[in-house]
């Protein structure tokens, strides 16, 4: 860009340039908003966040709010953490020992109880509106946090499942929509050239004689599908060495056997490699938890394999004094109903149900929030506004508020979409219990 132009840059105010963008179609090819999360983080290393996703509705009774005294409670009974003030259920035995690291949430609220209406919701902070593809709450760390160093995505997705359980950029562009790894740790060898280095650049030769000729006709065409940045990307990518924290080779068997032997498990694993590289911004998948039939045993199998992937990554960052600059929070799009349908399993449930959150700096050993599973239940023949049996409702909009702040970025910030409309980074109010010095 021409000196003159920097120039008049700084002359004009953020929300004027961002105005100006939006008009053009370009609002998310800004710079500067990472130079300023940067100045506002300061030396020290910047947060990553990690999302283990219970995709399908991880039923909240049979994880981390047990109630086993009500008529649906199927024998799952709580037992002491680390957390003096936490009681979790016993099918997760090694995560009642690092609850002292986290907090929970046990009632959390959404209007939404279909799989992808909910999942998009919880995912980006916004019901979805027709006029506007909001990002995930992952694409606006990968975007505002970028990291100059790494040449990896810094948005990734691990384990992944349903397209619509993919974060997605939004209006931020499809660049910003994860990278995705179905079975991580096992296929990064689809990642690597597979001929010689002179047959390598014969191949990029003709492609770029056909993608010059191609876009000489078709510019427009060229620029919305990001070609040129995904092949770019992509030829980046292949001649990193950081592909590497995408392979386990280098892992002990003792450690790939605690996180477990499962897509999951092994995407944990990877997830830590990323952070401790530097990527931003991970989500790592658990499909499985849409028990609308025999309920009690998938959720149980589900635990057998969130256990040990779970209390295995929190145990590593305390240990490799990454706790304090990565936050790990698990969640999914609703919770389970409060009563067994005649099939003995529990349907959608959006009105009080459970996270799980720590690391950078939140406070830890924090419980939010109560459900009242008998309430709900003498309430399920009345219309879903009035059951407001969770005491202490939290909106999804005030956790993902509380979480950007942590990560050194302001939530009521706005950002232009590409229609020009201000939205902000998260429409909700930090949760003061869950930052240092909240009460």
């Amino acid at each position: 860009m021409h000196r003159s132009v920097h120039h008049w840059l700084r002359q004009v105010s953020r929300r004027e340039v961002l105005q100006l963008a939006a008009g053009l179609g370009v609002s998310y090819l800004l710079p500067g908003l990472e130079a300023r999360s940067a100045e506002r983080r300061g030396s020290e290393r910047p947060t990553s966040l990690i999302t283990l996703w219970m995709a399908g509705g991880q039923s909240h009774l049979d994880s981390w709010d047990p109630h086993p005294e009500t008529e649906h409670g199927g024998g799952i009974q709580p037992i002491k953490t680390t957390a003096p003030e936490i009681q979790i259920a016993h099918t997760l035995p090694q995560m009642a020992e690092q609850m002292r690291h986290l907090s929970v949430i046990r009632s959390l609220v959404s209007k939404e109880g279909d799989h992808q209406r909910g999942t998009y919701f919880v995912q980006t902070g916004y019901r979805p509106d027709p006029t506007t593809i909001h990002p995930a709450m992952t694409a606006l760390v990968a975007r505002l946090m970028t990291n100059p160093n790494i040449e990896i995505p810094q948005h990734v997705a691990l384990a992944t499942g349903d397209n619509f359980s993919v974060p997605r950029g939004g209006y931020l562009g499809d660049q910003y929509d994860a990278f995705r790894i179905f079975d991580p740790g096992n296929n990064i060898r689809n990642m690597r050239r597979q001929v010689d280095e002179k047959r390598q650049e014969r191949r990029l030769e003709g492609l770029g004689i056909v993608s010059s000729a191609f876009s000489k006709q078709r510019a427009l065409q060229v620029e919305a599908t990001l070609h040129e940045h995904v092949v770019q990307q992509a030829l980046t990518m292949m001649t990193s060495d950081q592909l590497q924290a995408l392979e386990l080779d280098d892992e002990t068997e003792e450690t790939k056997q605690r996180y477990g032997d499962s897509r999951f498990g092994r995407g944990c694993l990877v997830a830590r490699r990323l952070v401790e590289l530097g990527v931003r911004a991970v989500q790592v998948t658990l499909q499985g938890f849409d028990t609308h039939i025999n309920n009690f045993e998938g959720q149980k199998a589900q635990s057998e394999i969130l256990d040990p992937a779970f209390a295995s990554l929190v145990q590593d960052l305390v240990d490799r004094d990454l706790w304090d600059s990565t936050i790990v929070l698990c969640i999914g799009e609703f919770g389970r109903t409060p009563w067994l349908n005649v099939n003995a399993g529990r349907d959608h449930w959006p009105v009080g149900f459970s996270c799980v959150v720590g690391g950078g700096g939140l406070n830890s050993g924090v419980l939010i929030g109560a459900t009242n599973p008998e309430l709900a239940y003498g309430e399920r023949q009345r219309p879903q506004a009035e059951k407001t049996h969770p005491a202490d409702p939290i909106k999804v909009q005030d956790l993902y508020a509380t979480i950007l702040s942590r990560l050194g970025l302001n939530p009521a910030e706005e950002l232009i979409t590409p229609i020009g409309r201000p939205l902000a980074l998260a429409d909700g109010s930090p949760i003061a219990r869950l930052l240092p010095g909240g009460a």
